[in-house]
């Protein structure tokens, strides 16, 4: 059964940083895309940042280039979303998601709350 789960949300200063988590099982993260999304109130869910399965190519949204940082532990079958130099404007549910052959499957979410 393929499970993504996320953790490391919290309320952070503007400024701060934040390590975002998504624990997966079921699937090794190695072998597939894996990617970060976000979603704010009142607005549509967007890419933050994805890695491909190789492991050679990331991608990242110009809102959050050189702020943001994806990678994976493939050891722990984990991936992890270092966030630095938060803005206010980066509150969201944060989502991780890998796309298998079977589909594109998601995790619950993780509340980040950027606010002084």
């Amino acid at each position: 059964q393929v499970q993504l789960v996320e953790s490391g949300g919290d309320l952070v200063q503007p400024g701060g940083s934040l390590k975002l988590s998504c624990a997966c099982s079921g699937f090794t993260i190695g072998n597939y895309a894996m990617s970060w999304y976000r979603q704010a109130p009142g607005k549509e869910r967007e890419l933050v940042a994805a890695k491909s399965a190789a492991g050679y190519s990331t991608n990242y949204a110009d809102f959050v280039k050189g702020r943001f940082t994806i990678s994976r532990n493939n050891v722990k079958n984990t991936v992890y979303l270092q966030m630095n130099s938060l803005k206010p404007e980066d509150t969201a549910v944060y989502y991780c998601s890998a796309r298998l052959p079977s589909g594109l499957y998601w995790g619950q979410g993780t509340q980040v709350t950027v606010s002084s």
